[in-house]
């Protein structure tokens, strides 16, 4: 015990400390320091890795264990070092000083994603204290640069360093394995899909002029119609094997009948889950940056604007034509262009890895159902999905039902209860010796 915290919650702590801020584009605070913490932990236990810089200050740790069954597929182990920014000004805690309060670990990476990264190396530590070996060889990636999209991170490494990964059949990352209440009753999501990414950019061109004159050819003015109009599209709600199953779990469980209320309603129906769960049931197209003038009395000849979009897997062409179409007839002058798109994924909830997650999670919390979904967000697993590795998110937390547990990632006051990284440490430890 550290200051009464668990090993486990001592380590997101410490880990939370680090800032790791990645602002996009390339400019980041870098995961050197948070690499270095993990080297060293791993050291400490007698497990070499290697540091991949891939640019400076991006620093991604590579590390493995050795299998009881020689003979399985690898399985990797993933999570990622750095964090979206926090303005200190809006939180009621400092975002890096790893605030414990309330039962809870406070600051940014609570739970995207430094809460994972702590509980992958408790589980390792206690592997390797208790001279117990990994059920199949263990891949352990600790990697840079996820929050934008991971071209200093997995995606580098799959792209320069693919030997890294050798032997892998299957990845586990985040984001699922986590507990909903459903009309009183707890059940755990799993993650077997996740969208497609995206993200594209509006530019739109007028006249520069005088901020005084009647000026009808304005960037500006242009910019603002074809975003108002892509922003609010309401994209169809089209189900895939994933979310066709957790709909009707999730009817099922809350007694409701699925033709009656239909997907979007009963996805509204599971509370503060329900951002992520109507999410994955349409595309959807928000903007989150503008950029246009220099000068309150100048007209810019410019103005550009940057949309997340996240699609449906194997939906990105006809979303990107639906797109193209809503902004064209919007207004004149704006051209769309891609600024980075990646896959979508969907595997079957079904077979060796999914049956022992479930079967980690009931060990250790008995009856409690286990559904699959799809994440509305992206992770490390679309880049090693380009090596034929099946990816899964599970970092599984044992949540109370007051926690509006979506809103805290990217979220203000991003925190996670202390006996759920204790939760997911046993889960996660008891995983690694079945599967």
């Amino acid at each position: 015990m550290t200051d009464q915290l668990s090993e486990t919650a001592a380590i997101a702590r410490d880990l939370i400390r680090f800032d790791t801020q990645n602002y996009g584009e390339g400019r980041s605070n870098g995961e050197a320091d948070a690499a270095a913490y993990v080297t060293r932990f791993l050291a400490d236990l007698g497990i070499e890795s290697r540091t991949f810089e891939a640019a400076p200050g991006r620093h991604s740790v590579v590390a493995e264990l050795e299998g009881a069954d020689p003979s399985l597929p690898a399985l990797v182990l993933h999570g990622h070092l750095d964090v979206v920014p926090a303005d200190a000004a809006q939180w009621s805690v400092d975002p890096f000083e790893g605030v414990v309060k309330d039962g809870m670990l406070w600051g940014r990476g609570a739970v995207d994603m430094k809460d994972m990264v702590a509980m992958m190396l408790q589980a390792v530590r206690q592997l390797v204290e208790s001279g117990t070996k990994p059920r199949r060889r263990l891949i352990l990636g600790f990697f840079a640069d996820e929050e934008d999209g991971g071209a200093y991170g997995a995606h580098w490494l799959v792209e320069h360093h693919p030997e890294l990964f050798a032997g892998a059949s299957m990845a586990i990352s985040e984001v699922g394995g986590f507990s909903v209440t459903l009309d009183g009753r707890r059940a755990y999501l799993l993650q077997t899909a996740e969208k497609s990414l995206l993200w594209v950019r509006l530019r739109a061109t007028g006249t520069a002029a005088h901020g005084s004159q009647v000026m009808r050819d304005n960037a500006v003015t242009k910019l603002a119609r074809a975003v108002a109009a892509l922003g609010e599209h309401d994209f169809p709600i089209e189900l895939t094997d994933t979310t066709r199953q957790l709909v009707d779990e999730v009817a099922g469980l809350l007694g409701v009948d699925v033709e009656e209320l239909g997907p979007d309603d009963i996805a509204l129906r599971t509370g503060g889950m329900s951002r992520f769960l109507r999410a994955s049931l349409r595309t959807t197209a928000n903007p989150t940056m503008l950029d246009a003038g220099y000068k309150h009395n100048v007209i810019p000849g410019t103005a550009e604007a940057r949309i997340d979009m996240r699609t449906l897997p194997g939906r990105e062409d006809e979303a990107l034509e639906v797109a193209r179409r809503i902004v064209a007839e919007a207004a004149d002058d704006v051209e769309l262009d891609i600024v980075r798109q990646d896959v979508g994924l969907e595997v079957p909830f079904g077979g060796e890895a999914v049956e022992a997650m479930v079967a980690a999670l009931q060990r250790h919390d008995p009856d409690a159902p286990v559904l699959p979904y799809m994440l509305s967000g992206g992770t490390d697993n679309k880049a090693l999905s380009r090596l034929g590795i099946a990816g899964y998110g599970f970092a599984p937390l044992r949540l109370t039902p007051d926690l509006d547990f979506a809103a805290m990632f990217h979220g203000v006051d991003e925190r996670v209860p202390l006996d759920a990284l204790d939760f997911g440490t046993a889960v996660l430890a008891d995983l690694l010796q079945e599967l």
